[in-house]
C-alpha cells in the first residue's frame, strides 16, 4: 500500500473550512479504494499567525514542507493585513521557493451547473488554461522612492527570461498534444508591450516547430475576453503570462458557473519539489464561519493532486463523485443558487466515494 504525505495548509477565511472538507475526500477514497494511504500534517500559517509573529509562515517553512508529496493549500487575504503581505508571505513564497512554474487551471461547465453563457454546452466550454507562475508581472522587481512627496514614483517591473518562458510553452504544447483536440492558444498584448511580449511570441513559434501535431493561434489578451465569452467553443489550452493568465482563469470559472468550484494546481514539471493544489477562490471572510463555502474547487484541486501523484483510477473516482454531486440541485451551495452547506456537500460526497462501482 502507497502512502503519501501531505502538507495541508487552510490559510485564511473559508480555506479553513473547505482544506479539511478536502482530507475527509482524500481519506474516504483511501478507504474505498485500499491502495493507498496519507498521512496528512496541518499547518497553521496565515492572517492569524501573522497576528502572532509578524510573518505568514515561519523562516523555514520551505523546509518543512520539502520532503512531502504534494500541498493541499485553502486561500490567503485577510481584510486586516494588506493583501500584498499575505500574498507574499506565504503562497508566492511557496510557488516561487518551489519553483512551481507551472499554474494549471482547468475549467468545464460540470453536470447539473447553470452556466451564465447562452448558447453555450458543457462540450462548448472545456479548457485548461496554464499561466506562467514564476515571473512575468509577479516578479517582485520594483520599488517606491519620494514618498509622501509630490514626487513620489513607484514602479513594477515585468520580468520574461529566455527559460522561463520557453519551458512554460514547452509545458503547454505537451499539455496540449495529450489532449483531443491538440489545439493551443497562445495569450499575448505584443501589440503594446513591445519587449517582453514580442520575445513571448517569438518564442512560442519557436517551441512550436517541437510540436507539428498541435494547432495553435494567437490572441491578443482584450480579444481574448472577448472570444471566451462568444466563441467558447474556439478555445480549449490556454497559455498566458502571470498577470493575464489570472486574469482569464477567473473569468473563465464564472463563465463555467462559480468561482467556488475552480481548482489549481502550482506544478513543478520537473518534480524536485512538493506541488501544491489549491481553489482559486479567496478567503471569503464574508461568509466564514457559516459553513456556507462550496468544497468543490477543493474537491476538484484533490483529483489534480491525485492526477499529479500518479493515481489515475483514484482521481477519476473522484472525479465521478464530484459531478454526482454538481449534477443534484439540493447540493448546491448559495454560489450555484442553492441552500446546501459544506458539511452536507461533503458528507454526500464521500458517500459516494463509498459506494461500489458498477460494473
Amino acid at each position: 500500500m502507497k502512502t503519501y504525505r501531505i502538507a495541508t495548509i487552510p490559510g485564511d477565511g473559508i480555506g479553513k473550512e473547505v482544506i479539511p472538507a478536502g482530507r475527509q475526500a482524500l481519506e474516504a477514497l483511501a478507504a474505498a479504494l485500499g491502495t493507498m494511504r496519507f498521512e496528512f500534517e496541518d499547518f497553521d500559517w496565515g492572517g492569524d499567525y501573522y497576528r502572532r509573529h509578524g510573518l505568514m509562515m515561519p523562516a523555514e517553512g520551505l523546509d518543512a514542507l520539502r520532503g512531502k508529496d504534494a500541498i493541499l493549500f485553502g486561500s490567503a487575504g485577510d481584510p486586516h493585513i494588506p493583501d500584498h503581505i499575505t500574498l507574499w508571505g506565504l503562497r508566492l513564497k511557496i510557488c516561487q521557493g518551489f519553483d512551481q512554474y507551472a499554474n494549471v487551471r482547468p475549467t468545464r461547465i460540470l453536470p447539473g451547473i447553470d452556466a451564465p453563457l447562452k448558447r453555450c454546452t458543457a462540450a462548448d466550454l472545456d479548457w485548461v488554461i496554464v499561466r506562467e507562475n514564476s515571473e512575468g508581472e509577479y516578479a517582485g522587481v520594483g520599488g517606491r522612492a519620494h514618498q509622501g512627496h509630490p514626487i513620489e514614483v513607484a514602479t513594477d517591473v515585468s520580468i520574461m527570461t529566455r527559460a522561463g518562458v520557453e519551458r512554460i510553452m514547452r509545458y503547454a504544447f505537451r499539455l496540449a498534444q495529450s489532449r483531443p483536440r491538440k489545439l493551443l492558444t497562445v495569450v499575448t498584448k505584443s501589440n503594446a508591450q513591445r519587449h517582453a511580449m514580442v520575445m513571448w511570441d517569438e518564442i512560442a513559434l519557436q517551441i512550436a516547430a517541437e510540436f507539428p501535431d498541435v494547432r495553435w493561434d494567437k490572441e491578443l489578451v482584450d480579444a481574448c475576453t472577448a472570444r471566451m465569452v462568444n466563441r467558447p467553443a474556439s478555445l480549449d489550452t490556454l497559455v498566458a503570462t502571470n498577470l493575464h493568465a489570472d486574469i482569464l482563469s477567473d473569468l473563465a470559472a464564472a463563465l463555467a458557473g462559480s468561482l467556488g468550484i475552480a481548482p489549481t494546481g502550482n506544478i513543478d514539471p520537473e518534480r524536485r519539489y512538493p506541488s501544491m493544489f489549491e481553489p482559486i477562490h479567496g478567503s471569503a471572510f464574508d461568509i466564514m464561519g457559516q459553513g456556507l463555502a462550496n468544497p468543490v474547487g477543493t474537491f476538484w484541486s484533490c483529483v489534480m493532486l491525485l492526477e499529479h501523484l500518479g493515481e489515475g483510477a483514484a482521481a477519476q473516482r473522484l472525479m465521478q463523485a464530484i459531478e454526482r454531486v454538481t449534477a443534484d440541485p439540493a447540493l448546491h451551495t448559495r454560489d450555484l443558487g442553492g441552500r446546501a452547506g459544506t458539511a452536507e456537500v461533503t458528507r454526500a460526497l464521500c458517500r459516494f466515494i463509498a459506494e461500489p462501482v458498477a460494473g
